[in-house]
């Protein structure tokens, strides 16, 4: 089984940022890619980024794109989301998820999950 570590949420500012940081462990596979996405009240999970084993390529979902950047450390098995510019409308769940179908924009791309964890943006 993979457990999902998540930490970094929070209330913040509009304008501001806040960085989430997402740890793997238990029996996970190398080469797997690794996502981010959101899920507000009433809305459905949205894409928020990936980015593949290497960390060569990423990929956004539009209304982040320009303010929020994916990275991650495979040494130590962790994804992080740097998230700037913050508006209200990025208020959500924020989940991270661990995939290996080489796809990564959609929920069913990804094979395992975390909790999730609460950003609020104020105005």
């Amino acid at each position: 089984q993979v457990q999902l570590a998540e930490s970094g949420g929070g209330l913040v500012q509009a304008g501001g940022s806040l960085r989430l940081s997402c740890a793997a462990s238990g029996r996970i596979e190398s080469r797997y890619a690794m996502g981010w996405f959101r899920q507000a009240p009433g809305k459905a999970r949205d894409f928020v980024a990936g980015i593949t084993w290497s960390g060569e390529s990423t990929y956004y979902g539009d209304s982040v794109r320009g303010r929020f950047s994916i990275s991650r450390d495979n040494a130590k098995n962790t994804v992080y989301l740097q998230m700037n510019s913050l508006k209200p409308e990025d208020t959500a769940v924020y989940y991270c998820a661990v995939g290996y179908s080489g796809r990564y924009y959609n929920v069913h791309d990804y094979d395992y999950w975390d909790q999730g964890t609460q950003v609020t943006v104020s105005s």
